[in-house]
């Protein structure tokens, strides 16, 4: 628990910039499902791509089956999530 109240998590200003001009854009025009799939996206980068130094080390040894895992299931959320977007009901 400790990990969590001494972390410090870089995130480019740019990116939040960018974050945050994309979700104001689909709020804008109605699109609350889509902002919502923006906002996980750019989450899942900065939780691992971002930080992943200060996270695992720097070592590409540590890297391996965590990575995959990791990124396994963020991607499967976000197919998962463009499914939905798709199929409508009727």
């Amino acid at each position: 628990m400790e990990f969590f109240y001494s972390a410090q998590l870089t995130i480019p200003l740019v990116q939040i910039v960018l974050l945050l001009a994309l979700s104001t854009l689909a709020l804008l025009f109605g699109r609350t499902k889509l902002a919502l799939l923006i906002n996980y996206i750019f989450a899942l980068h900065w939780g691992y791509v971002v930080n992943r130094d200060l996270l695992v080390g720097s070592g590409l040894e540590k890297t391996g089956s965590f990575y995959m895992v990791y990124f396994g299931f963020g991607f499967v959320i976000v197919i998962f999530a463009l499914i939905g977007f798709l199929s409508r009901r009727g």
